[in-house]
Order: C-alpha cells, then sequence, then structure tokens
C-alpha cells in the first residue's frame, strides 16, 4: 500500500508542480505582458523554430547510433531505426510519468532486438552518467565564461563568494569522507551504495575500452552540442535576444536544463527559469519568458509528435516480432 502511494505521488507531484507554475506564471504577469508574450508566440519565426526541431531530430539519431556503440561489446547491434523510434517513445513517455521512458526503453529493446531487460538498462544507465557529466562541464563552462555577471548577481542577493568557496570545499570534503566511509564500511547498504557506485564507474570508464571509443566520444559531443545550437537559434525567434552571445544563452541554457529535470518535460517551470537567467543580461520579462515559451512548446511538440508516430510504426516495422 504504501509503495503504491509513493509511487503516485512520484508521477503526480511533478505534473502538479508543472501545472501550478503554469498557473503562477500565468497569474504573476499583467494583462499586457500576457498579450504580448502570446504575440512573440505566434508571430515567432518557423524558420528558426524549425531549424531548431530539426537540430533535435538529428541530436535523437545521434543518440540512436551512440546507443550501438554501447551494446557491441556485448554483442548486440539493434537497428538504428529502431533504436530512434525506441528513444523518442521513450522521451514522450517521460512527459507523462518521469523516468519511465527509461524502463519502457529497455524493454523496447528486449522485445523487438532480443537485448536483455538488465544489459540494455545497464547502457541506459551508463548514458545518463555521461549526460549528467557533459551538463557539469557545460555549467562549468558557463560559470567561467560569465565568471564577473554571476559574482555580482550573487553579491547583490548577499551571497558572499568566499563563503560559497567555503561550503564548496566543505561539500567536497564531506563527500570525500562519505565514500572513504563507504569504502571501508562492513554494513549491506554500505555495500550496495559501493556496488552501484562501482558499476557506474566500471560502466562509463569501459567507454575507453570499446572498439570506436573515438566514434562514441564524437557523438556525445554532437548531441550536446546540437542541444546548446537547437537553443541558441531560437534566439532568433524574439527581436530582444537576437544579440545574445553564446556565453551569455549558455547561463540560461543550464538554467532550463536544471528545470527540465524539476518537473515533468520542464512544465511550467522550464519559461521561468529561462527567463530569469535572461533577465541577468538585461532582457525584459515578456521577452526571456516569450523565449522559455517558444523553445519549450517546439521541443515538446516534436517529442509529442515524433514520440506518437513512433509508438504506431515501431510495430508495424518489427511485424515479425
Amino acid at each position: 500500500m504504501k509503495n503504491a502511494l509513493k509511487n503516485k505521488l512520484k508521477t503526480l507531484l511533478p505534473i502538479a508542480l508543472g501545472v501550478f507554475l503554469v498557473w503562477y506564471s500565468y497569474h504573476n504577469t499583467s494583462p499586457e505582458d500576457r498579450e504580448q508574450i502570446i504575440f512573440y508566440v505566434k508571430e515567432a519565426n518557423l524558420f528558426w523554430v524549425g531549424i531548431s526541431v530539426l537540430i533535435g531530430i538529428l541530436s535523437h539519431i545521434s543518440r540512436a547510433i551512440r546507443w550501438n556503440y554501447l551494446l557491441q561489446p556485448m554483442g548486440y547491434r539493434p537497428k538504428v531505426t529502431n533504436n530512434a523510434l525506441i528513444i523518442l517513445i521513450a522521451y514522450f513517455t517521460n512527459l507523462g510519468i518521469p523516468r519511465s521512458g527509461e524502463i519502457l526503453r529497455a524493454t523496447a529493446l528486449t522485445t523487438y532486438e532480443k537485448v536483455p531487460f538488465e544489459k540494455g538498462f545497464g547502457t541506459i544507465v551508463t548514458e545518463r552518467v555521461i549526460d549528467l557529466f557533459m551538463l557539469l562541464v557545460v555549467v562549468i563552462t558557463a560559470l567561467f565564461l560569465q565568471t564577473d555577471v554571476i559574482l555580482n548577481i550573487l553579491q547583490q542577493r548577499g551571497f558572499n563568494p568566499m563563503s560559497l568557496l567555503v561550503l564548496l570545499g566543505l561539500g567536497l570534503l564531506g563527500m570525500a569522507l562519505f565514500l572513504l566511509f563507504i569504502k571501508k564500511s562492513k554494513f549491506q547498504f554500505a555495500q550496495k551504495i559501493k556496488k552501484f557506485v562501482k558499476g557506474l564507474v566500471e560502466g562509463v570508464l569501459s567507454i575507453f575500452k570499446m572498439k570506436y571509443k573515438w566514434a562514441f566520444i564524437l557523438h556525445t559531443l554532437f548531441i550536446w552540442a546540437a542541444y546548446i545550437a537547437m537553443f541558441w537559434v531560437i534566439k532568433f525567434t524574439v527581436p530582444e535576444t537576437i544579440e545574445l552571445t553564446l556565453s551569455q544563452l549558455l547561463v540560461a541554457f543550464t538554467a532550463g536544463a536544471f528545470a527540465m529535470s524539476a518537473t515533468n518535460g520542464g512544465i511550467g517551470l522550464y519559461p521561468i527559469a529561462v527567463s530569469s537567467a535572461l533577465a541577468v543580461f538585461g532582457i525584459s520579462e515578456v521577452s526571456g519568458d516569450a523565449f522559455g515559451w517558444i523553445m519549450w512548446i517546439s521541443q515538446t511538440m516534436m517529442v509529442v509528435v515524433f514520440g506518437t508516430i513512433s509508438f504506431l510504426v515501431l510495430p508495424l516495422l518489427n511485424r515479425n516480432q
């Protein structure tokens, strides 16, 4: 009973938070501002929106190809078409139920390509770890390129940079002590964590042992360059954001990336996070909200449309399964 309630809350709470944030965003803007935002969204240059969607599709195809590089050492080589359709279905499913797409992705791979569930799921976990690492690289790059601006904002809001460095140092020390405890501890719980962390590290390091490691690394770089590019081209849809530099947009990109993980597909929170980040560089709330909504709507519609098509096409292409 408790587990059933817990699972329902995991599904419903992010959706409820997203709906609340949409309501909050709506009521926190004046009728004139809402009218202006809707105008920007309606008048958005479809050429640049289309370019953004196209780049997004290319990133999914690249991810489908890259997935095979993780599966090949285990003796499996699924069709790239199947991989791409399964990935689109997984992203579509995640809009409704958080993280359900990963399980569905591994299940579909088992159904259509006969890859054992645990092996397929292991490659997906490895992908997620690599994506987390790449996001960290983007965050550090954004902080490095816009250090002065970010430090000024923190100081204006009462944060002392030295205190933040001390806090970061304490956090790293705490993490090191925790890992040392896990390594030395004989408790069953600690052993499970140790085994899990070891598996993740081995999964990431296995990249450098695979036959096509450089192809895998290049696809990883392309995927994340595509994510940034599909965000960057949207600046041409709102007049006030056209002059923004890549480093400035990286700050907004990272804010949006964290928002995506907080609610289902970033519903409600994504435009708020992007708008708040763009405000740092003097972009008005109206233009920032318009940018965030155009980006979120275009990419969500891409996932919904192509995810739905994939649901229908995948079984048809694999009628013998």
